[in-house]
């Protein structure tokens, strides 16, 4: 088996010395998204809400790129620079996902790059 490397122009490009995701043995290894418009390359706003919608958006595109799905979902990793955005990142998280519970884990963070306050990576199957 060979490791397929995922690129989707309907999600930012990645800022640094990796890919979007990584697809390999059926599994589907999406890197860390924020908010950042794909179209700009800026930050959607400065406010969690509009961050963390963004980022389900930029998700979305890369699963959508390797033939996954939301419903495909195994374990998501959320971090967040404050704690106390954790409720309203929860809502946006559930109603993106419907009825579909991942594994999932939330971690505080002392920053995040381009000063984002939300940052989501995702393991999904093929």
């Amino acid at each position: 088996m060979s490791i397929k490397v995922i690129h989707s122009e309907s999600a930012p490009k990645a800022v640094g010395p990796y890919s979007q995701a990584i697809a390999y043995a059926g599994i589907l290894y999406a890197s860390g998204q924020i908010g950042l418009d794909p179209k700009l390359g800026k930050m959607v706003g400065e406010d969690v809400e509009a961050q963390a919608m963004q980022v389900t958006k930029n998700l979305t595109a890369v699963l959508q790129e390797a033939g996954s799905g939301i419903d495909d979902i195994l374990k998501v990793n959320i971090f967040l620079v404050d704690m106390d955005d954790f409720p309203l990142v929860n809502t946006i998280y559930a109603a993106w996902l419907g009825e579909h519970r991942p594994a999932r884990a939330t971690v505080a963070v002392a920053a995040l790059p381009l000063g984002a306050k939300v940052e989501m990576d995702l393991i999904a199957k093929l």
